[in-house]
């Protein structure tokens, strides 16, 4: 069996006898030579070359995307036949260090104290912002109520951290209950939940049910002083509402890692707003563990076996 390996990330996975490794550039259509592929691994590869590979591929029968959400691997069109895995799981460290480090941005204000540095100059106003009665419920994370959509590894890895820091933390998902210490409703609780959050974190994936999950219904229930933060998926974030919500300081900020459009474009009115915290979709950035799940699910492949992460089409 050939398995094509991209060369956007190190990988050095255990393979089976009768399994040949073959490296391809991502942002190349993969060599005629190799088109005889039945296995093909995929990060960052571009949404034109995934396409290419969905058609010239012809004996591809399993793809191994290493991105926690398989929306683009899905969209590329590859046949009903072909089992596609997830990276889920791969990137739960990273993404929930990166969140916590907006989350802390957020209430620190750091977004104004690096534009205060560019400017060189001394911001002893932030002094008086830190102590204003206006900020009072949302300078510190200590007693800070953190609601986090999505509650799935991501969330899980990221709770600890949280709570370490005084937050109390609310999970939402399909099913309530309680989940690592943490309780986890469900969607018909927003009324309740909302109005008490200091900080709404989505992690959904990108499906139809998702699209604009976070919209301006969202935002009205929110106080004003909250922050909204995505990392999940561009396409669960209404950005227009975002804006609306932001101009009119129904919420009171905003720190996204991911957007419908990307790269986000220059014409886009989240780049000039003073309380908008930017990142160009780099909270995984490295995935970890990635050539252990490839040794893994080669195997089950070669053996028969059902592989880990299997993505529902």
């Amino acid at each position: 069996m050939k398995l094509l390996l991209p060369d956007s990330v190190d990988l050095n996975p255990d393979l089976p006898a009768g399994v040949t490794a073959v490296r391809y550039a991502v942002n190349r259509p993969i060599p005629g030579e190799h088109t005889d592929a039945e296995a093909l691994v995929v990060w960052n590869n571009s949404g034109d070359q995934m396409r290419d590979a969905a058609q010239r591929l012809t004996r591809l029968r399993w793809v191994q995307t290493l991105a926690a959400g398989p929306d683009a691997v899905v969209a590329a069109g590859f046949a009903p036949e072909v089992v596609i895995t997830s990276g889920r799981g791969l990137h739960d460290q990273t993404v929930a260090e990166h969140t916590l480090a907006m989350v802390l941005a957020a209430v620190r204000h750091l977004h104004v104290l690096v534009r205060a540095q560019i400017g060189h100059h001394w911001a002893e106003e932030m002094r008086e912002l830190q102590a204003a009665p206006a900020t009072a419920q949302f300078y510190t994370l200590r007693d800070a109520h953190v609601v986090i959509w999505g509650f799935g590894g991501i969330a899980a890895a990221l709770t600890p951290h949280l709570t370490a820091l005084g937050a109390r933390v609310t999970g939402v998902a399909r099913s309530a209950g309680t989940r690592h210490g943490v309780e986890v409703v469900t969607e018909d609780s927003f009324a309740q939940l909302l109005p008490t959050a200091d900080v709404l974190i989505g992690i959904l994936p990108a499906t139809p049910a998702t699209q604009h999950a976070l919209n301006a219904d969202m935002f009205a229930q929110l106080p004003a002083h909250a922050w909204v933060v995505n990392v999940g998926r561009g396409a669960t974030l209404d950005e227009d509402a975002l804006l609306d919500a932001l101009r009119e300081g129904d919420i009171g900020g905003a720190a996204l890692d991911v957007f419908e459009t990307e790269p986000l474009p220059a014409d886009s009115g989240l780049w000039n707003e003073p309380n908008v915290i930017l990142t160009p979709h780099v909270a995984g950035g490295r995935p970890l563990g990635a050539s252990a799940l490839i040794s893994e699910n080669v195997t089950a492949f070669q053996d028969g076996r059902p592989l880990r992460n299997i993505v529902e089409r």
